[in-house]
């Protein structure tokens, strides 16, 4: 166990570096799967479980009645009792039969078909981007294709007017990215942020209310089949999470996967050469990348993992980008093949309640958009350094200059 002093699975400045400490965490899958990890951030923080083996991953992540999402939330940093308790009334940080009631309404805006009726549109989006940097032979990928999409898109998912979209792109920064000195906020200014997403939140609310449509929006509005709604406080909670997850996954994940291609030119041109593989292509970007790091649950009672006893109140941390490299399920998995079948990854969650509820959303976006990219910009080429967020949660690229 010599490594296991060197393990640090937390350290901001190398994801901003390197992006995961693979290195690591292979170590840790072959040796200490579910591994205690001392050394854990702020002033009297405990330490945590780091779980890296995919099998013990989805085992955590389907057994909410062991591992909690509501106890001590379900991000990584040690939060007052006070703000746990009113993001409690946050979906992610639910658990079952609340977590089960609230889904319930959301699922009706996401089924195949509401996200069906979509396709046409993300396709018009992702022309009308490509056509705005297509005559100057050079963009940032980030901030002129990968960013603009998913906030496009949702914005028309909650009949939000277009013209807000720069302003939400901006305040969803604010509240991501408040470890990048880029993006970095106060906590203050974080929660002045949440304020005015809340209010944007409630002003849509009335306006749909008024003037029904065929949208998510209206959808989560409506009384379910007992006739209760969403409280006010629930629907803004939601209408924040659609924002910050429905925007910075979908685009991590797409600068991700085309920052692989670069990196991987064989790839690109199988790509371009059978855009029919660009189903496989998505699922395997969404595999490599994996834009969500990690997510934390509390031990609800003793109990065990993999071989490991965790005591009740235990802090446990799941590494999606470690198990979606774990050698037990996945065939060379250092290996970026976009037409990898089958593919269990974990990118959007190790199944069980809290399973991402856009995965078909963000699945059909890369596949509109790489399917897109290959056909109108097959010579695209990396033009310059790539800047990555400065952030242990999200696997995220803030800036990639390319050349086409």
């Amino acid at each position: 166990m010599a490594m296991a002093r060197q393990i640090d699975l937390i350290d901001q400045d190398s994801y901003q570096l390197a992006g995961p400490p693979h290195d690591q965490l292979s170590w840790l899958r072959a040796h200490a799967p579910v591994f205690w990890h001392a050394r854990s951030g702020g002033e009297g923080w405990p330490g945590f479980w780091a779980v890296t083996r995919h099998a013990d991953v989805a085992h955590v992540s389907r057994h909410a009645e062991l591992f909690s999402s509501a106890e001590r939330l379900c991000v990584f940093n040690e939060h007052s009792d006070r703000v746990i308790e009113m993001q409690r009334l946050m979906m992610l940080n639910m658990d079952p039969p609340q977590h089960t009631r609230q889904r319930a309404f959301v699922n009706r805006g996401f089924t195949p078909r509401m996200i069906g009726l979509l396709e046409p549109r993300i396709r018009a989006l992702c022309d009308e981007l490509i056509d705005q940097v297509a005559g100057r032979g050079a963009a940032d990928f980030v901030t002129e294709i990968a960013a603009p999409l998913p906030l496009q898109v949702i914005c028309e998912l909650v009949g939000a007017p277009l013209e807000d979209r720069e302003w939400i792109f901006e305040i969803s920064n604010r509240l991501v990215g408040s470890d990048d000195p880029e993006y970095r906020a106060q906590a203050e200014q974080g929660r002045h942020a949440a304020g005015l997403i809340f209010d944007y939140a409630h002003s849509l609310a009335d306006r749909r209310r008024d003037q029904p449509a065929d949208d998510i929006l209206t959808k989560l509005l409506q009384p379910d089949e007992a006739g209760e709604v969403l409280t006010a406080a629930e629907f803004q909670l939601f209408f924040l999470l659609l924002t910050v997850a429905g925007n910075e996954t979908t685009r991590n994940v797409a600068a991700g996967g085309m920052l692989a291609f670069f990196e991987h030119p064989d790839q690109w041109k199988r790509l371009t050469a059978a855009p029919e593989l660009v189903g496989t292509a998505a699922e395997e970007i969404v595999r490599w990348v994996s834009p969500v790091n990690m997510f934390r649950r509390t031990a609800m009672q003793d109990t065990v993992i993999g071989d490991q006893p965790v005591a009740a109140g235990d802090k446990v941390v799941v590494f999606y980008s470690s198990a979606n490299r774990d050698e037990a399920v996945f065939d060379s998995p250092f290996s970026f093949d976009i037409g990898r079948e089958p593919n269990p990854h974990v990118g959007f969650g190790g199944g069980g309640p809290h399973f991402c509820l856009g995965r078909h959303l963000a699945a059909l976006e890369l596949r509109v958009l790489f399917a897109a990219l290959a056909e109108r910009m097959p010579g695209l080429e990396l033009a310059g350094p790539v800047s990555r967020l400065r952030s242990n949660f999200i696997n995220g690229i803030k800036h990639m200059p390319v050349r086409f």
